[in-house]
């Protein structure tokens, strides 16, 4: 097995390779779901607060402080070969913070998706605010979108309304949702800086896929997307350039197999 082919299993398939690279490969219109986390660009030498410590806020070269203009050109590069390998009637979920989504939401708008909802992620227990110069930042905004096919045509995209619903005690769902951070026990082989808790990505592909189809991440990360597409009976393919999230991924893609 080549390294850029990290894991190669029916139903989970990981690259250790540079998006960019690896999603003009993919096979057009065969992906029912995107979720992605991309760079927020953030590491610029300041500092934040981490388990009551003070920290640096640099996490590594791939987040690296750039200008406005090379977030747009970044996002729009991406954005636009995902929207190659979506289906017409798939849709796209991406997560960040004010530092990018507004760049987001834009390059989505100018690649040809229409957005459907601003879901904001609500955190009860986010880190506490050193400077005490602003407000506690508490949220993440995910954007969800689908294609737009012509000027008047949009995406036939999926919904469970009706499961979504259910699991809000028979009320209709709102687009706040309050969810906890990673858990001790989601980070037990190792963590990534910005890994999402499971409980946020289970809602994110029970709402929006049904069993049997292909979710992507082209920033896998630590495998979250991952790992919950095969708890819930989705295939799933990953990207990661870096070595050591993919072997992170792994570890614990092995120990969920364990437990099904």
């Amino acid at each position: 097995m080549s390294k850029k082919l990290f894991i190669n299993e029916e139903n989970f398939t990981l690259y250790n390779d540079d998006c960019f690279k690896r999603l003009k490969k993919l096979e057009p219109k065969s992906v029912d779901m995107i979720f992605a986390d991309p760079p927020y660009f953030l590491s610029s030498g300041g500092v934040s607060c981490h388990s009551g410590k003070q920290v640096s806020v640099n996490k590594a070269e791939w987040d690296k402080s750039i200008t406005i203009e090379e977030k747009i050109k970044f996002n729009r590069k991406w954005i636009k070969l995902c929207r190659e390998v979506l289906k017409d009637d798939g849709t796209i979920w991406i997560s960040g913070t004010f530092h990018n989504i507004y760049v987001i939401g834009m390059a989505l708008e100018l690649e040809g998706f229409s957005i459907i909802n601003n879901i904001t992620w609500q955190k009860p227990n986010p880190a506490p605010n050193l400077a005490c110069r602003c407000f506690t930042n508490s949220t993440e905004t995910i954007l969800w979108a689908r294609k737009q096919l012509t000027p008047k045509k949009k995406g036939k995209h999926t919904f469970n309304y009706s499961l979504m619903k259910e699991i809000n005690g028979n009320k209709q769902m709102k687009d706040v949702w309050l969810i906890p951070l990673v858990t001790k026990e989601e980070k037990k082989y190792g963590k990534h800086p910005t890994q999402k808790p499971l409980a946020l990505l289970e809602r994110i592909i029970l709402a929006s896929t049904n069993e049997g189809d292909l979710v992507l991440d082209p920033f896998n990360g630590s495998g979250t997307t991952g790992l919950v597409s095969v708890k819930l009976n989705r295939r799933y393919i990953g990207i990661d350039k870096e070595l050591e999230y993919c072997e992170l991924t792994k570890n614990r893609h092995l120990d969920l197999k364990e437990t099904i």
